[in-house]
């Protein structure tokens, strides 16, 4: 099967998966940067991953990752929250220069275009095949213009990888079910 049919069919058989139930599932939040009032991401995790904002999404400074087993430092099977004040007009605009920026960095590089159908936010995607035999996918999601920001997911993956459906199956559960909110900080618990 070529390439480019593997991910329609990969992605196809994704979107027929059930979704998890809605609940408060804040995965990372940030304070109010400007205009850009207090936000909260939240997504229910899939079973066997491990949810960080605090401590290795820092490290590598980014707003939250997905993990399963131990912490290793790889960038590989990763999910990886990025959360940004808006600077570009549109959502296209945001995965043009995106697409642009890797293609520079790898002109030996594909860029697949994929279908991402989130109900809370309108998102896109993209699917890096590098020449140095590592995918990636890319979801870029707008909150709308009132949260002043833009997020995105993404993960990589070997060329090879043998479980790779299935942490793509979680990764679109994931891309597919993230929720914006407002974010108010808890009052502090009276003594």
């Amino acid at each position: 099967m070529q390439w480019n049919k593997w991910w329609c069919v990969l992605f196809a058989g994704a979107l027929a998966l059930p979704a998890w139930a809605a609940g408060d599932d804040v995965l990372a939040h940030g304070v109010k940067d400007g205009a850009a009032p207090a936000w909260a991401v939240a997504v229910a995790s899939p079973g066997g991953w491990t949810r960080d904002c605090c401590l290795y999404a820092r490290a590598i400074g980014v707003n939250a990752v997905l993990y399963q087993g131990e912490w290793t430092g790889n960038p590989e099977r990763v999910m990886v929250l990025n959360v940004w004040p808006r600077k570009l007009a549109t959502l296209d605009a945001e995965l043009a220069a995106d697409r642009k920026r890797y293609l520079q960095r790898d002109p030996a590089g594909k860029a697949t275009l994929i279908t991402v159908h989130n109900a809370h936010m309108p998102c896109q995607g993209v699917v890096y095949a590098g020449s140095d035999h590592v995918d990636d996918v890319v979801v870029f999601c707008d909150p709308g213009a009132a949260s002043g920001v833009r997020l995105s997911w993404s993960m990589s993956f070997a060329d090879g990888d043998t479980i790779k459906r299935a942490l793509l199956d979680d990764f679109m559960r994931v891309a597919q079910g993230a929720r914006y909110q407002h974010y108010v900080a808890p009052k502090a618990a009276a003594r």
